[in-house]
């Protein structure tokens, strides 16, 4: 064995995006203690820059020393108590992952399903809590990384509130790509990742909590059933300036990572790349129909961010996405669940979002599809045509 060195790619998948040179000689400084002064400090910054980025002014606002998934974990071992009505609406892969952890905690689901690609249907979504007017809590996702389909965040939150709900939002796709407003939308508990439109490493889920959600939290008749996760503990430590309580050996060259990604996208301003996203979708658009090809999500309902493309009846996926790879050294991804094998998922999020990964992709992509068109035998069966 050596010391691993991995090759170039061009990561256009659903996540992570590349990480830009800043990031990684950031996480490559020196390490320190995670209560050292210095890094405390560097801990209010990151606070600061993530309310910046959530568009918020809750206190509870800190990046889970942990991936995605553990922030969503947060939000419902803090949030639900067992016997507790869930409403989640479900669309695709991460809707049912919500689902998963109310069960896990002893909560009640209370499914709302929505067509995979379509965002959430907010009738659906009312009718749902005018037959479960007991439900505590409505958790959606914002942006399906599963599909590509974003759902209209603002009304689905409003109708939670119409009838006493608090509302959990999944933006781990959507935070930095498209616009998020946690405190003008009213969302009350709120995770993301770090890999996404942040273009950071993976590894860490930045959260936030308003003071309803904290409210509820504290009024808790059982004990958060995570140790790890139980943000009454964990605020010891991220809970503002000054003295911090220990409470686990926080992620210090991630968190380093972090800090610069967020410095980053503060000096480019938010609505700035919320239109470089925009733009560079518009992009690949025209490229993509170039081709001939339609996307799987209807226009006003796609993420600029993550475009799924639908894969033609003859054209073997799975060979395209080796092709690019081995050839481009670049990735997309697959399709999930019940999209396998039917749908392009290619990611045009943070720094991979630009008018030169465009361009690369949408050459190499017509490229490959061409080698990868099947033909048919004359047995019936296909074959890979040559390549032309």
């Amino acid at each position: 064995m050596q010391s691993f060195n991995p090759p170039l790619r061009t990561l256009m998948g659903p996540g992570p995006s590349d990480v830009h040179p800043r990031v990684l000689a950031a996480m490559a400084r020196p390490t320190i203690g995670h209560l050292d002064p210095a890094f405390v400090g560097m801990m209010d910054e990151v606070k600061a820059l993530l309310q910046y980025v959530f568009q918020t002014r809750n206190t509870l606002t800190m990046p889970v020393s942990a991936p995605g998934s553990a922030g969503m974990e947060t939000c419902f071992v803090n949030l639900t108590e067992p016997g507790d009505k869930v409403v989640v609406c479900v669309n695709g892969v991460f809707g049912g992952r919500m689902k998963e952890n109310v069960l896990r905690v002893g909560g009640i689901p209370v499914v709302v399903e929505n067509a995979w690609g379509e965002p959430v249907d907010p009738n659906r979504l009312e009718d749902t809590l005018k037959s479960h007017a007991d439900a505590k809590i409505v958790a959606f996702v914002h942006a399906e990384t599963s599909t590509g389909a974003r759902s209209d965040a603002k009304t689905l939150v409003e109708i939670a509130h119409r009838h006493d709900c608090l509302a959990i939002v999944d933006a781990v796709t959507s935070l930095g790509g498209i616009p998020v407003k946690v405190d003008e939308w009213g969302i009350d508990a709120i995770y993301s990742g770090s890999q996404k439109c942040l273009s950071c490493a993976p590894g860490l889920s930045p959260v936030s909590f308003n003071e309803r959600a904290i409210d509820k939290i504290k009024r808790r008749s059982s004990p958060v059933p995570s140790w790890f996760l139980d943000l009454t503990l964990v605020m010891g430590y991220w809970g503002g300036s000054g003295k911090r309580t220990y409470h686990h050996t926080a992620p210090v060259n991630a968190l380093y990572g972090l800090h610069e990604a967020l410095i980053m996208l503060k000096e480019e301003g938010l609505e700035n790349a919320w239109t470089r996203h925009q733009q560079n979708y518009l992009a690949l658009r025209a490229g993509v129909e170039s081709l001939g090809l339609e996307f799987f999500v209807r226009e006003e309902s796609r993420l600029p961010q993550l475009n799924t493309i639908t894969v033609p009846s003859d054209v073997d996926e799975a060979r395209v996405r080796q092709l690019l790879l081995a050839d481009y050294n670049l990735e997309i991804g697959a399709g999930l669940g019940s999209l396998a094998g039917r749908i392009f998922r290619v990611g045009l999020m943070g720094q991979t979002s630009n008018m030169k990964n465009v361009l690369l992709f949408v050459g190499a992509f017509r490229e490959s599809i061409m080698r990868s068109t099947l033909a048919p035998a004359r047995n019936g069966t296909t074959v890979a045509k040559p390549r032309a």
